[in-house]
């Protein structure tokens, strides 16, 4: 019967919702956020608007050191229509992101083809990503694409490693020295 087939499905959905777990509203801040003096209850008030701006202000400030310090600085690849990186330092293809909260099918292949397409170039596909607390989904799709995947402290090591420059402190030093007047 039909019914037993569409309950078999909806108790699969039933079983998948069940053992969903739900984070708590997340509180932790990072050094971007502390130089801005924007608590997580502002950025939640606009989660999309804070995350693109973030993370442009992160592009923006690695894309500015590497230019400064890497003496194999070069912008962003273009593949035809593609940018699939922010950056190149040497042999590394650098893109930038605040955090991976999208586990859209459209992002995840996006990586995948992406971190191929710059491994056949004979790049090395490298993420900094500010935050630490990414989709697992999206993690693994960078993995599947090759990336080398840095997030929070490891990214400010690797930063520094490149450059030479200690971004981490640069922040740390700059805590509320923009703030945001809301």
């Amino acid at each position: 019967m039909i019914e037993n087939q569409l309950d078999v499905i909806l108790k699969k959905y039933q079983e998948s919702f069940a053992d969903k777990s739900y984070s708590e509203e997340n509180d932790d801040l990072d050094l971007l956020m502390n130089v801005f003096g924007l608590s997580p209850q502002l950025k939640r008030e606009n989660r999309q608007y804070w995350g693109r701006e973030l993370g442009m202000c992160w592009q923006l400030l690695v894309s500015e050191i590497c230019r400064a310090h890497c003496k194999d600085f070069k912008p962003a690849l273009r593949f035809g229509a593609d940018e699939p990186c922010d950056l190149v330092v040497g042999n590394y293809a650098i893109d930038t992101k605040y955090r991976i909260g999208s586990g859209d099918s459209g992002t995840l292949k996006k990586f995948k083809q992406y971190g191929a397409m710059l491994t056949e170039n004979g790049y090395k596909p490298v993420f900094l990503i500010l935050r630490s607390d990414n989709l697992a989904a999206a993690m693994n799709a960078c993995y599947a694409g090759g990336w080398e995947v840095h997030t929070a402290e490891s990214s400010y090591k690797f930063i520094r490693e490149i450059s030479g420059f200690d971004l981490k402190n640069f922040l740390t030093q700059r805590a509320a020295g923009f703030p945001v007047n809301r």
